[in-house]
């Protein structure tokens, strides 16, 4: 193993850090270098974890999490990132905070900030609202640095925006990597990106874009498959498309569903509403227009069940390359006969892939915790080296 992981630190130290200093906002702004150094510096920390060694580079600090969304995965894996680095968790509570008083969102950035070293953002409701939220906190933060009211800048690390998800996307190209052999084995391959049925509506747009916005970028076989109606932002899928062209590989979009899991090498259907639906729920949301929202709902899930047979069953996953497509999920999943009546995918397919989409799972909380680090640290080889030599004990005892 110390082999390995002084394959992986060379690796690092041999690119640039272009993520020193910056945010983690979208995967499509930053190189793929930095992209390869996130997953690299990922599975350092694991194994440095699982050999029971520290990763522990902060003596003291906070790591500030702000959900503007419910999460489960999402939350403790950021907890979970800061915490191994050595980082203490504060939950931005805006209920609790003065933001309910009014308090700006300058100067709330700047009152967390002081002694912070990252901020990680979820705000994910409103279409058009989340990334720039992001962006006016990132903006705040430059401005108190340049006026020395900031000694230092924590970095912002997206945990899910209207636009993208990129801890969960690097996540998943880094499951996808242990499970191909590299990323560089992922070229030419199919990965098909489905809508799903769910009995539920306004699920964000992040996810399917996040996707689109990074395996297009691979060389890869990227297959958008939705019903008519269900349409992502329409800039990412011009991004998706240019991308793919610049990486050699394709993208389309299908309203087949059988077409597009033909001979698929990976498969990741899930459900989302559609950009005009979550144009409209966000007028709605804004406005607090309970009866409007209520009726929007059930207009969206009476034009869900017409797509009812939308779902990745065994049929449909024998269709695959050799039947045997790679299945993945963000979790939770709507699962038919077990959380709902009928969802997006079959009790009997999910459970096949069930130990894979926890590990699949599993990796979010080292991506994270290498956004953070890469951000803070200008040598991360170097820094990991030290924490390799040091090898103080995680479990002492």
């Amino acid at each position: 193993m110390l082999e390995e992981l002084n394959r992986l630190c060379d690796r690092v130290a041999g690119r640039r850090n272009g993520m020193h200093g910056q945010d983690f906002l979208l995967t499509w702004d930053r190189s793929l270098d930095d992209l390869h150094t996130v997953h690299d510096v990922a599975d350092v920390l694991r194994q440095l974890r699982e050999r029971n060694i520290s990763c522990r580079c902060f003596d003291s600090g906070l790591a500030v999490s702000q959900f503007r969304d419910n999460s489960t995965r999402t939350r403790f894996s950021f907890a979970s990132a800061a915490n191994l680095l050595g980082l203490a968790v504060q939950d931005l509570d805006e209920g609790k905070s003065q933001l309910s008083h009014g308090e700006t969102v300058r100067e709330t950035a700047v009152m967390v900030s002081f002694l912070s070293e990252a901020i990680g953002i979820r705000d994910d409701m409103y279409l058009g609202a989340g990334h720039a939220y992001m962006l006016e906190v990132a903006a705040a933060l430059d401005q108190a640095c340049r006026e020395g009211v900031l000694p230092s800048r924590p970095a912002i690390v997206n945990l899910q925006s209207d636009v993208d998800h990129p801890t969960q996307t690097m996540a998943d190209l880094l499951h996808l990597a242990h499970e191909f052999g590299s990323v560089s084995q992922l070229r030419g391959r199919k990965i098909v990106m489905s809508w799903a049925y769910s009995p539920s509506y306004g699920k964000p747009l992040s996810v399917p874009q996040g996707v689109l916005g990074l395996m297009t970028r691979l060389g890869m076989e990227v297959v958008l498959a939705h019903p008519p109606g269900y349409d992502l932002i329409p800039s990412v899928l011009e991004r998706a498309a240019a991308q793919s062209r610049q990486s050699g590989g394709s993208f389309r979009t299908t309203d087949d569903l059988a077409d597009a899991f033909a001979g698929a090498d990976i498969v990741y259907p899930k459900s989302w509403a559609p950009y005009a639906v979550m144009e409209r729920r966000t007028e709605l949301l804004r406005a607090g227009d309970r009866q409007g929202l209520a009726d929007l709902e059930r207009e969206c899930l009476a034009t869900n069940a017409r797509f009812a047979d939308w779902t990745c069953g065994r049929a449909l996953m024998d269709t695959t390359r050799e039947g045997r497509a790679l299945y993945l999920h963000c979790l939770p999943a709507d699962i038919s006969g077990v959380s709902c009546e009928q969802g997006e995918v079959e009790a009997e397919v999910f459970e096949q892939y069930r130990e894979p989409l926890y590990r699949q799972a599993g990796y979010k909380p080292y991506v994270i915790a290498a956004m953070i680090l890469c951000s803070r640290f200008r040598d991360p080889a170097a820094l990991l080296r030290n924490l390799a030599r040091r090898a103080a004990p995680r479990l002492l005892g």
